[in-house]
């Protein structure tokens, strides 16, 4: 285990009763329309029978009702990536990334130099961008300072537009309030997607899961960011919350901080190692997770995992929650306290 990033549920195939499905905080419309959503895969291949399968390959999962497919592990725009005089490093784990079958690319902005290694490496619009979905933010909450971040992401990211546009790090209902007041920057989101800047809108937290819910409810976003682990349900949980929202929405779910900040070794029972960790959050309806890596190998690691996965039974999935019980805490510093 390493690093910093970022029976089963019905939609698995798998009988799942009531009282489990009530505890997990889904309620039955979501489920049902969520076993619409996840039972198809790239290929038509059934979530449910990825185990028998024994793929070769890394799944995907369909990103929300934007009709994007990214794979199910995505490259975190941290790591290697969050550094900054370290493109020789960099371009390794961003190259190993694309040879491996990754398809979903995060960064941002406050990322140090993560956006110039990603242009570098994709070798823009005539390289390996068209290939992959990628995706930035603006952590300004008016519409000047958001569009003036985004042309900066273009051009550091050497394309003319980005497939997913996000609002980075929601925090606070004051936070909401700037983005959508008369020169915020939900209004530079609505021009840039006019002017085919970005196809698809997020928005990203990990501090406080009613923070996003209240997102979800002003505006239709295509697409939601949150931390998710094994510790989640113990402290601020999102998956009781977001989780349900998002889907019955139809909102594209990504998950981060799915090692905790890279704080799993240091704090979790040995038991729960990173592919189990991986897995858990895997075994919940979202559309991919993103990790970030410090070296090609990390990768690797990564995509093993990933094409490795079988969804967790609900006793499994219990069983990591309570072994990282006493060390919730630590595991959840990101959130509010």
């Amino acid at each position: 285990m390493r690093r910093s990033s970022h029976s089963a549920p019905v939609m698995w195939g798998r009988r799942l009763t009531r009282r489990v499905l009530l505890r997990r905080g889904f309620t039955w419309g979501a489920l049902l329309s969520l076993g619409v959503l996840w039972m198809k895969i790239k290929g038509g291949a059934a979530l449910s029978n990825l185990a028998e399968a024994a793929p070769t390959a890394l799944p995907t999962r369909p990103l929300g009702t934007t009709g994007l497919h990214p794979t199910i592990i995505g490259l975190g725009g941290e790591g290697i990536l969050r550094t900054t005089g370290r493109m020789k490093h960099a371009i390794p784990v961003i190259r190993r990334a694309l040879e491996s079958g990754i398809t979903y690319f995060d960064t941002a902005p406050a990322y140090q130099q993560s956006q110039d290694y990603l242009g570098e490496a994709l070798g823009g619009d005539q390289g390996d961008r068209p290939k992959i979905v990628l995706a930035s933010k603006t952590h300004d909450r008016t519409r000047d300072g958001s569009l003036h971040l985004l042309e900066d992401s273009l051009k550091r990211l050497r394309t003319d537009h980005l497939d997913v546009w996000q609002l980075h790090d929601l925090r606070s209902l004051e936070d909401l309030d700037q983005i959508f007041a008369h020169d915020g920057a939900i209004h530079a989101v609505e021009e840039a997607k006019a002017q085919g800047l970005i196809r698809f809108v997020g928005m990203t937290g990990h501090y406080d899961p009613a923070v996003l819910v209240e997102g979800l409810r002003r505006y239709p976003f295509d697409t939601v960011m949150c931390s998710l682990n094994v510790a989640d349900r113990h402290r601020w949980p999102f998956q009781t919350s977001l989780v349900p929202e998002a889907h019955q929405r139809g909102t594209g779910l990504i998950a981060m901080k799915v090692l905790a900040q890279g704080l799993l070794p240091q704090f979790a029972h040995p038991s729960v190692t990173t592919a189990k960790a991986v897995h858990y959050v895997l075994s919940l309806p979202i559309s991919t997770l993103i990790i970030g890596c410090r070296t090609p190998q990390e990768v690797e690691e990564d995509v093993r995992i990933g094409t490795a996965f079988a969804p967790l039974s609900p006793d499994e999935m219990t069983q990591l929650e309570e072994a990282v019980k006493p060390v919730a805490r630590q595991l959840s510093s990101f959130k509010r306290g």
